[in-house]
């Protein structure tokens, strides 16, 4: 995106050129007048180039804008999982070491019950 823009820029400065060029050659004005004309020329363009430069800028800051917000929610998200997984595996754990508790208590009533 970025490179269409500096590539309509540079297209738009040249277009400026020539056209300010074939002015100067066909104008029937004095030195000083093709000369005040240039430099008037040279100042609009210089000033639309300074927009394009704050357009980009503020496009360029919009952009950073949003890549910090997919950031933040992306990296929010991504602790609430961690999280689900941690209670997940507890309670998987939990449930474990109940069943094994569950069967070693079984296992000692057979065995008391088997020797006496």
């Amino acid at each position: 995106m970025a490179d269409d823009n500096m590539s309509g820029l540079g297209w738009f400065l040249a277009g400026l050129g020539i056209g300010a060029l074939v002015g100067v050659l066909y104008a029937p004005k004095s030195g000083r007048e093709t000369r005040e004309d240039l430099a008037a020329q040279a100042r609009d363009a210089k000033e639309k180039a300074n927009q394009y430069v704050e357009q980009g800028r503020d496009q360029m800051n919009d952009y950073v804008d949003k890549g910090r917000e997919y950031y933040d929610k992306g990296r929010t998200q991504w602790s609430q999982y961690v999280d689900k997984g941690k209670d997940f595996l507890a309670q998987q754990q939990d449930k474990v070491a109940s069943a094994v508790d569950t069967g070693k208590q079984i296992y000692q009533e057979k065995v008391e019950s088997q020797t006496y």
